[in-house]
């Protein structure tokens, strides 16, 4: 049996509606294409969370870095309101959301903006980083989104 070392799933509650998995498109391309898992409106000058039923899966000395497409802004008037998203490892299967990664988008514009279900809106990159000789973090996730502090 092959071991799982990092991908994506479907959350539970989008099971059989139709969500994509996240794909590169080139085999140049480092990041995978995330698609809005529901059609959403963001309203001109609000952050608006657009989720993609999404959860990914990696080593433990790993990340998921979520970037917005570039069109999104120069197209859209949309941003990522936190800048680059984060998804750690142990985010995944969390027992408040199971993991569904969302994007937190800011609309910059003067009109509402709509993103259609299956629309590309942003782009995952998988990462090692390294820790400090003096690390000694043992405290373990128990929630999902900013569970672990402001």
């Amino acid at each position: 049996m092959k071991v799982k070392v990092r991908g994506f799933e479907v959350v539970n509650k989008f099971k059989n509606q139709e969500i994509n998995l996240p794909k590169r498109k080139t085999t140049g391309s480092a990041g995978y294409d995330f698609e809005s898992a529901v059609t959403v409106t963001l309203p001109p000058k609000k952050i608006t969370f657009v989720t993609t039923g999404i959860k990914a899966y990696m080593q433990e000395d790993e990340v998921l870095q979520m970037y917005p497409r570039s069109s999104l802004c120069f197209k859209r008037n949309l941003m990522k309101a936190n800048s680059v998203g984060i998804i750690d490892s142990d985010y995944y299967n969390n027992p408040d959301n199971e993991g569904e990664i969302m994007l937190i988008l800011y609309n910059f514009g003067d009109n509402e903006v709509t993103i259609k279900k299956g629309e590309r809106i942003a782009q995952g990159i998988f990462t090692k980083y390294l820790s400090t000789d003096n690390d000694n973090t043992s405290i373990k996730r128990l929630g999902g989104f900013g569970s672990t502090g402001s």
